[in-house]
């Protein structure tokens, strides 16, 4: 607080509200004090000695300054009531907590190929995968996370970056007429994601794997890939969108979906997913392409470590100087002729 030690504003409820006290106990002093000074006047007035004196009533009269006398002591009472704050040393911590982790490197591989448009998820195969991938995104710490988008070709969209929001960027724009040529090229996809990892130093190496599992484009095949990524330390994770069977896929002339044969190959998506040490899922519906991405969060998390800094300020000091402030003025009163005054 910048406030001068003799500002109001130390007796503002909300400068008062705001601390926490280091010895609280002797605030319930403060509720003892006015029965001390109402116990003070009376013991005075018992033993105060009385003198008989006549008045005609007509003189007896109430003046408004006899009440200045009780000043003293009132005084006395503030001062002990700005050392009770003191003995409870109010003060103000600023806690800053920072959290850290050893991270984990993250490529995420994006099938974009046609067949991605097929709509048994909401609105489609690619923005659902789009959608459960942000999520994925916003729950990490630290850890560097890059995208692949992959048809008939591959291409690294975003390098391994912690920059979450360029991230959040690169998934918002990704598109079917990012690469022209129709196909799945798979094992180009992993060659991708292999390439941005062979040289990271991180504790834990991931590739994820979104696709309709039938390897259909490319010059590397599947396995060949998937070998080299597991020899280079980079787990893989492996998920085929989509229902086997008719699916709806466009519409017609009159707005009615049209219905289009889809077929899965698991074999290969198992075996990369094998080859790589990781899970292989398949999914048909947007809440389990949640869950497999919620599972694989759970999978892959580094051990989170975190530094609390404590900063605390005492204030006692303030109420203190208050406190010799109005013992001096209190001393001013019983040792001046103004005590005088005050008992005439």
């Amino acid at each position: 607080m910048d406030n001068a030690w003799y500002s109001w504003q130390w007796f503002a409820p909300e400068t008062v509200a705001g601390f926490t006290w280091e010895q609280p106990l002797y605030l319930y002093g403060l509720i003892a004090l006015p029965f001390i000074l109402i116990a003070r006047w009376v013991i005075r007035y018992l033993t105060n000695q009385k003198l008989p004196v006549a008045w005609v009533k007509s003189d007896i009269h109430s003046s408004r300054a006899a009440w200045v006398r009780v000043l003293p002591d009132l005084i006395l009472i503030i001062v002990a009531s700005l050392l009770l704050v003191a003995l409870a040393r109010p003060q103000k911590t600023n806690e800053k907590v920072e959290q850290w982790s050893e991270g984990i490197d993250i490529m995420l591989a994006l099938d974009i190929s046609q067949s991605m448009q097929i709509e048994d998820f909401q609105p489609n195969r690619l923005e659902a995968a789009k959608s459960v991938a942000r999520d994925f995104i916003k729950g990490r710490i630290q850890d560097r996370i890059g995208i692949v988008v992959f048809a008939a070709d591959a291409f690294s969209l975003a390098p391994l970056t912690t920059d979450y929001d360029l991230l959040f960027a690169y998934l918002k724009d990704i598109n079917f007429d990012m690469i022209q040529i129709s196909g799945t090229a798979i094992g180009s996809a992993l060659a991708v994601c292999t390439n941005r990892m062979r040289e990271s130093e991180a504790k834990s190496k991931v590739c994820i794997l979104i696709s309709d599992g039938d390897n259909r484009g490319g010059n590397i095949d599947p396995i060949t890939a998937a070998e080299l990524a597991a020899a280079y330390g980079i787990k893989m994770y492996t998920i085929i969108v989509g229902k086997e069977g008719r699916v709806p896929f466009g519409k017609d002339y009159f707005g009615r979906p049209q219905m289009v044969e889809n077929t899965v190959d698991e074999t290969t998506m198992r075996k990369i997913a094998d080859i790589g040490s990781g899970e292989f899922f398949r999914v048909e519906d947007d809440q389990t392409l949640r869950q497999v991405f919620a599972k694989i969060d759970q999978y892959e998390k580094a051990e989170i470590k975190e530094s609390r800094y404590r900063d605390t300020t005492d204030f006692y000091h303030v109420y203190l100087a208050w406190a010799i402030c109005f013992f001096l003025f209190w001393l001013l009163l019983k040792s001046t002729f103004i005590s005088n005054v005050l008992q005439d």
